[in-house]
């Protein structure tokens, strides 16, 4: 499944994508679900029911055209939020691709290395990344995420799975500048619009074992920047579940971004940085593709 946040002028709601140009509002569908995905996550069957029994109506309206009937809606005629609106916390995690460690010679950590990006970063599908006039050292970096789907204190790797709602694709937008002067990654990993995410979150049944085996892709404009697999991990979503488990605890809706491939602009000869104008594409395997422009705040 497909699970979306969108919006059609008013509050948030939480639905599915059907296909490529069809939605469903859970609400209309079941009004006795609840209306975050926050509690949804815990009562995927029921959403998974509403996903199986609705489907082939959606297919026979797209065939058909014309008007959508509730539940269903016409996904262009919707704007898609981050999946997750306002998650307790978003964890980011540093040199988890071999491939990232090579580009800067550097070796792997022993154990996962994490920093925090405060979740008022969060961008949407489409939504720009908004560059103020200071801003001059700024990088993207494709990454896969996770998105808890209950409570998770001292989870081991091999139940890590139960605990996990879905992927997305995440784009970590790097103030590089305030990473180097601070010594340390939270104010230069949380400017706002810093975090895009989406369009959505595919359940893990659509996907390999832990997402593995996916290509990670991320163009500036036309150029291809990043270009990797999620083989590369250094250490697995189950890992890293574990890993930040173990001593605070994880809530529904929390994101594990697990960290970027080679290829950021910081270590390019000459570093390259994120100018308005700029359209950033991160594409994950059957996960999704994240665009966003680049404009001056």
């Amino acid at each position: 499944m497909k699970l979306i946040t969108y919006t059609q002028g008013a509050d948030p709601r939480c639905g599915l994508a059907l296909s490529d140009t069809i939605g469903l509002d859970l609400m209309a569908a079941d009004p006795t679900l609840p209306t975050s995905w926050h509690a949804l996550f815990s009562d995927l069957d029921r959403v998974r029911e509403i996903h199986t029994t609705q489907s082939p109506a959606a297919a026979n309206l797209e065939a058909a055209g014309g008007d959508m009937p509730a539940p269903f809606f016409r996904l262009d005629a919707a704007r898609l939020l981050a999946p997750v609106v306002l998650p307790s916390k978003i964890i980011g995690v540093g040199l988890n691709y071999r491939d990232h460690a090579a580009e800067q010679d550097k070796t792997l950590p022993a154990a996962p290395m994490f920093f925090a990006k405060a979740s008022s970063c969060l961008q949407t599908h489409d939504g720009p990344i908004e560059l103020d006039a200071d801003l001059t050292q700024v990088d993207a970096e494709a990454e896969l995420a996770v998105v808890i789907g209950k409570p998770a204190r001292g989870v081991s790797a091999a139940d890590a799975g139960e605990f996990i709602a879905g992927y997305t694709c995440f784009n970590d937008v790097s103030n590089r500048a305030a990473q180097r002067q601070d010594r340390q990654f939270f104010r230069g990993k949380s400017i706002d619009t810093g975090g895009p995410c989406g369009p959505w979150i595919v359940t893990p049944d659509e996907l390999p074992p832990e997402a593995l085996g996916l290509p990670v892709r991320c163009w500036w404009n036309d150029t291809l920047m990043q270009d990797s697999n999620t083989e590369q991990l250094a250490f697995t979503p189950h890992a890293l579940v574990e890993h930040a488990s173990r001593h605070m605890t994880l809530f529904p809706g929390d994101i594990i971004a697990t960290g970027t491939p080679g290829g950021v602009g910081e270590f390019r000869d000459p570093p390259v940085f994120l100018e308005p104008g700029d359209v950033i594409t991160v594409e994950i395997g059957s996960v999704g593709k994240l665009v966003n422009p680049v404009v001056r705040r």
